[in-house]
């Protein structure tokens, strides 16, 4: 497969302005196919939006799932649902084969940030060529462009590949926890994956992601009246905010290593000395190595107090590796660039510090793409956003890309 993903680079470096309409006019029925399913994928995505699933919330995902399984059996896939355990709900893997070569998995999810009721308060609504909801772009736009996908290569009788498998995360914003598994075992079982994250502004595709990871600091101090003998008392807030300003000195701007306390706790009594505090921290990084440099470097750092006799934890962990650029991503890069050029439209090429299921089908070293649903913005708050005239090319483009993948070698 890798062979063929280089020799489509080259391909698609090598077509020029005639090269792009002609290719244009012989993927008219891919173009038409997917004008046809623009309706009725709004529609769907407007159902999507207006169940609120955020991770955790097994009901919603479930009746999420639900709309999603009921629509690939009338494609008839082979639909497998898979306990996402620990986290809520199962994950749905649903295979489609054919009579070519190539094996593409694409990967969305069915889980949101969002509370319960979100959906209630902000339907789904299109405004000004934006579509508005929670989840509208992240992710249940990902879910919408892969059935359509789907819907096109049924629609045109295409059968030219191996296999085809769309896997539904319950759990992508919690770390997929209760998928990573599964996602690398379904990752090294094909050719290519392609996630369905949202487009970036600027109809834009992600070629490389950080990888993530937390840091927990717990720290122990001694209880005592705050006014009364405060002498007497350690500080367990003070020195967790000493450690904190320690700890952050470690983030590295130059090598995109970045640190950002988010969540803090300490004390119940605004008249009693502290005994506990513990601050949560998210730490982002290029390359492993840099994980590596962190978790070495905290190790002195909680050892330097500013406080006497306060003990300091600090609980290191790693969630998503990172997605680094490399030549398999700039050949499926190249490729899209191509396909895209058939529609007289060029990608931008970019990355992104938010961690997603891509990080992972990289991980085991298979050629991956992401960012590929609609053009979106504002993730993860209440004005998240994605453009409905994207629709159509990026329909196209991914289409097209599973087409030329799933030829195979």
């Amino acid at each position: 497969m890798i062979g063929s993903l280089r020799a489509l680079a080259v391909a698609a470096l090598m077509l020029g302005a005639t090269g792009i309409a002609t290719a244009a006019e012989a993927s008219k029925p891919v173009l038409d196919s997917a004008e046809r399913h623009k309706p009725a994928a709004i529609g769907l995505w407007e159902r999507l939006v207006n169940i609120d699933s955020g991770t955790g919330d097994a009901e919603g995902v479930a009746a999420l799932g639900a709309i999603a399984i009921e629509e690939l059996k009338r494609l008839g896939t082979a639909v497998e649902t898979v306990s996402a355990a620990p986290a809520a709900g199962d994950n749905i893997v649903a295979s489609v084969s054919g009579s070519g070569k190539g094996k593409v998995l694409l990967i969305a999810h069915m889980d949101t940030v969002f509370a319960k009721g979100t959906a209630t308060a902000r339907p789904f609504r299109i405004e000004d060529g934006r579509a508005y909801g929670p989840g509208v772009s992240d992710d249940k736009a990902g879910i919408v462009v892969a059935l359509a996908v789907l819907k096109i290569l049924d629609e045109l009788k295409f059968k030219d590949y191996a296999r085809i498998t769309l896997m539904l995360n319950t759990n992508e914003e919690t770390n997929s926890r209760g998928s990573r598994a599964l996602i690398e075992k379904l990752a090294r079982e094909h050719d290519v994956t392609l996630n369905l994250e949202g487009g970036r502004i600027g109809d834009g595709i992600t070629i490389w992601r950080k990888g993530s990871g937390t840091m927990k600091v717990e720290v122990r101090g001694r209880a005592s009246h705050a006014g009364g003998a405060p002498e007497l008392g350690r500080n367990a807030v003070m020195k967790l905010a000493h450690q904190m300003f320690q700890l952050s000195k470690l983030a590295n701007a130059e090598k995109g290593t970045t640190i950002n306390f988010t969540v803090i706790k300490g004390g119940d009594r605004k008249n009693v000395i502290p005994d506990f505090a513990e601050a949560d921290a998210d730490v982002r990084a290029l390359v492993s190595e840099e994980f590596d440099r962190v978790e070495r470097e905290m190790a002195v750092v909680s050892q330097n107090k500013l406080i006497p006799d306060t003990e300091v934890k600090i609980s290191p962990l790693r969630t998503f590796p990172a997605m680094t650029q490399n030549a398999q991503t700039d050949t499926l890069a190249a490729m899209a660039q191509s396909i895209y050029g058939e529609l007289g439209r060029t990608l931008t090429l970019g990355g992104s510090g938010g961690a997603a299921d891509s990080s992972l089908s990289a991980g085991v070293f298979k050629p991956t793409l992401d960012g590929l649903n609609l053009i979106g913005g504002n993730a993860h708050i209440d004005r998240e956003y994605a453009l409905v005239d994207s629709m159509v090319p990026r329909f196209y483009r991914v289409t097209r890309m599973v087409m030329e993948l799933g030829k195979g070698q």
